[in-house]
């Protein structure tokens, strides 16, 4: 048994203890494991073999995996690989006890996925840190993602009371993400303009139905009122700070170029440029679609508007060409390339990622 005083604690926090999944064709071994583990507080689970632990995986949520490398059968990369790519776990801990200490294997764990090694013998401290510092680091991905889902199903809440603007959203994640693929964003640029997407008017929670769903123009008092929905969702979604480039696009996408916009009559450059990019894309689906208001415009008055419109001073000019550039020679890119009952939010950023490059490279 480990000596208590040369290991780290534990702590199981308010969201219960650690569950770990300890995998190793040696009972022997996984019990020397499992004793450092229950010793701190994890719940263990122990799998014989790779084939039980894909099922054990398929049955329970576990925080850690601890995998032992050589095992006959599934051995430990595919085991790993299958985690990642079949049940696509992709952030869930895999730690990797081997013997190994050859380069080409470290390599080919990473590959299959593992996201740490232990060497065996390990030292009980290393083993418990490592494991703490994995499951930690899953943990908040998970509140994180909790989170996320929360504010989205919150945003559809807004889209379903008016049926007019059905897949708005998903409209909008899709086309920003296309628009800056094709400006050469990166991965957290891209993944800001799929989440303001969806949730660019999650502020319009705050707005009294009343007003939100008027027939009719609204009043100066109700105007007033309306126009705070950007602040309002700012306000709800700044607390998490990866979403701060997500923050900027729902709190300034109504902004215009020479001032006149809202909430904070930014102008030019001060407007963020996810927010200038974003609110194109916007502006260019309310020209596009139906609303109680008009009817879908052609492709040619879309286009007539918003040049006109960047004569005003409303947008910036440049994104506006560069976005018309997409819309007239390659408009099939702003399509939705799926169902877009289903669920949007995974879908619509591989859809877009996983085009193969000269596709792009062509339009």
């Amino acid at each position: 048994m480990p000596n208590a005083a040369n290991v780290l604690t534990l702590s199981p926090g308010i969201i219960g203890p650690y569950r770990v999944l300890v995998v190793d064709d040696m009972a022997t071994n996984r019990l020397m494991v499992k004793a450092v583990l229950e010793a701190q507080g994890c719940q263990v689970v122990e799998a014989e073999s790779g084939e039980r632990a894909i099922k054990q995986l398929l049955e329970s949520n576990f925080d850690a995996v601890m995998l032992d490398v050589l095992m006959p059968g599934m051995d430990g990369f595919d085991v790993c690989a299958h985690i990642r790519h079949q049940q696509g776990q992709e952030f869930l801990p895999v730690i990797m006890l081997t013997s190994l200490g050859n380069p080409d294997d470290v390599a080919r764990g990473f590959e299959s996925g593992a996201t740490d090694f232990v060497t065996k013998p390990y030292n009980n401290i290393e083993l418990v840190a490592r494991v703490k510092s994995a499951v930690q680091k899953k943990r908040l991905i998970d509140r994180l993602d909790d989170t996320e889902s929360v504010l989205f199903a919150l945003a559809r809440m807004v889209e379903a009371k008016d049926q007019n603007t059905r897949d708005h959203c998903d409209r909008l994640s899709h086309m920003a993400v296309v628009f800056g693929r094709s400006l050469g964003y990166g991965f957290e640029e891209l993944d800001a303009l799929r989440r303001g997407g969806i949730l660019h008017d999650i502020g319009k929670l705050g707005i009294p139905d009343g007003v939100l769903l008027k027939n009719g123009p609204l009043s100066d008092s109700e105007w007033m009122l309306m126009r705070q929905h950007p602040a309002i969702g700012a306000e709800l979604c700044r607390p998490l700070r990866t979403m701060k480039s997500t923050v900027d696009i729902i709190h300034f996408h109504h902004e215009r170029w020479d001032g006149s916009g809202y909430p904070e009559g930014l102008r030019e450059y001060e407007i963020p440029e996810l927010a200038r990019v974003f609110q194109i894309v916007d502006i260019y689906d309310a020209l596009s679609s139906e609303r109680p208001y008009k009817p879908a415009f052609p492709l040619e008055k879309v286009v007539q508007i918003m040049e006109q419109e960047c004569a005003k001073g409303y947008w910036d000019r440049d994104l506006v060409e560069r976005f018309l550039d997409i819309v007239l020679t390659t408009p099939e890119k702003l399509e939705l390339p799926f169902d877009a009952q289903q669920d949007p939010s995974a879908r619509i950023f591989g859809s877009v990622m996983k085009r193969d490059l000269h596709d792009w490279d062509r339009g």
